[in-house]
């Protein structure tokens, strides 16, 4: 299989990387000419261009910023791959943006897919992300063995757009947990109490959460963007979410850092 990765980031790369190791032909793209450097020197070959490269492959994965960029790649991807070929989207995106390309690659016979992944950096490095797929099952079938060669699983969870919507629904209570999390950690810290122990302890209680059990680990680097996605498709569906309003606010004032600090031993 030859497979595109456009994106070569800090998760691109890795993704990239795995996919060679698994046996793909990975062609590389990036923006950043240090990037394709850095991907290079790992024996991913780069391209020139977006059009070079979708006119070579089978499978195109499309990892950048933003919906604009997504959309320009993925318009300039849709007017060079053959028929028969897919797009992957595992960029986080509004799920209209992917629905929109969808359309158009249809009239060319190429397939869209919304295939973002979570787990994060941790999960790329280790190829053990989880995609979150939206699209139609043949094109999926095409995909999966790219996309098999970074994740540990592949959820179809329904058309274009409904990996998007998974994913915000995902970050909504990741990021909803978190502010939960510090709020009692720091409480916890404050009473005198062990925190590493204590998130241990947590992990065979009720109390037990996923990111409580990675504490420290995870960046949050797209917190921000990802629920302007989310509060976005609130106000689109007239929906009033008064929570994750205040989630908003308060994610944005912890970062890394802080989250760390609660691991550190107190000076009593």
């Amino acid at each position: 299989m030859r497979v595109g990765m456009i994106g070569l980031g800090a998760m691109g790369l890795q993704m990239a990387r795995h996919m060679k190791n698994k046996g793909a032909a990975v062609l590389g793209y990036d923006v950043f000419p240090e990037a394709s450097a850095k991907a290079l020197q790992d024996g991913i070959e780069c391209r020139a261009s977006i059009a070079e490269l979708g006119r070579d492959v089978d499978v195109a994965i499309v990892m950048v910023q933003n919906d604009a960029q997504v959309e320009a790649v993925g318009s300039e991807l849709i007017s060079v791959m053959p028929s028969g070929s897919v797009i992957c989207i595992a960029s986080s995106t509004a799920p209209d943006t992917c629905r929109q390309l969808a359309a158009r690659a249809l009239e060319r016979g190429i397939g869209i897919l919304d295939t973002p992944v979570v787990h994060g950096q941790e999960g790329a490095n280790n190829g053990t992300l989880t995609v979150l797929a939206g699209g139609e099952e043949k094109w999926l079938a095409r995909a999966r063995p790219a996309l098999e060669a970074f994740s540990k699983h592949i959820i179809l969870v329904g058309g274009v757009g409904h990996g998007q919507i998974a994913k915000s629904v995902n970050n909504m209570l990741l990021w909803a947990c978190i502010c939960a999390n510090y709020e009692a950690l720091t409480l916890a810290r404050q009473l005198g109490a062990d925190v590493p122990r204590l998130i241990e302890a947590m992990g065979y209680s009720s109390g037990a959460n996923a990111p409580l059990a990675r504490w420290g680990r995870a960046t949050g680097k797209w917190a921000e963007k990802d629920m302007d996605v989310a509060l976005d498709l609130a106000q689109q569906a007239r929906l009033s979410l008064p929570l994750h309003g205040l989630v908003d606010q308060l994610i944005k004032t912890i970062d890394q850092p802080k989250m760390k600090s609660l691991l550190e031993p107190l000076d009593l």
